[in-house]
C-alpha cells in the first residue's frame, strides 16, 4: 500500500528555513539536504508505521530520522489515515524542539 504523502504549511515553511540556512553557508550541502529529505518523504509512502512514534500519546504522530552529514534532520508526521501522511514539522536534529 502506497500513502500520499502531503505537507502542512508550517512544515513548508520549516523545509525553506533549514534550506535558507544550508544555502548561505553551502550550496552543495543544500543540495544534498534536499536529496536526503526527498528520499526519507519517499520512504514515506511505503513504510510509514517503521518511524518511531512521537512522545505524544497519539500513536499516530510519529518522527522519522533524516540522515544527514553529521546529524539530520527529524520530520514530526501523522498517519491520517489508509491513504495520507501528513508531514507536520521538519527540524534539525540539534534544534530544541518543533515550534
Amino acid at each position: 500500500m502506497s500513502y500520499q504523502v502531503r505537507y502542512t504549511r508550517e512544515a513548508k515553511e520549516d523545509i525553506e528555513r533549514l534550506y535558507a540556512f544550508l544555502l548561505e553557508r553551502d550550496i552543495q550541502s543544500a543540495r544534498r539536504a534536499n536529496i536526503a529529505t526527498a528520499k526519507a518523504m519517499k520512504f514515506l509512502e511505503d513504510f510509514p508505521f517503521a518511524c518511531r512514534k512521537s512522545s505524544s500519546d497519539n500513536p499516530f504522530f510519529r518522527e522519522m530520522l533524516i540522515p544527514f552529514g553529521n546529524s539530520g534532520y527529524v520530520a514530526l508526521f501523522e498517519i491520517e489515515d489508509k491513504k495520507t501522511v501528513t508531514i507536520l514539522a521538519i527540524r534539525h536534529q540539534r534544534e530544541e524542539d518543533y515550534y
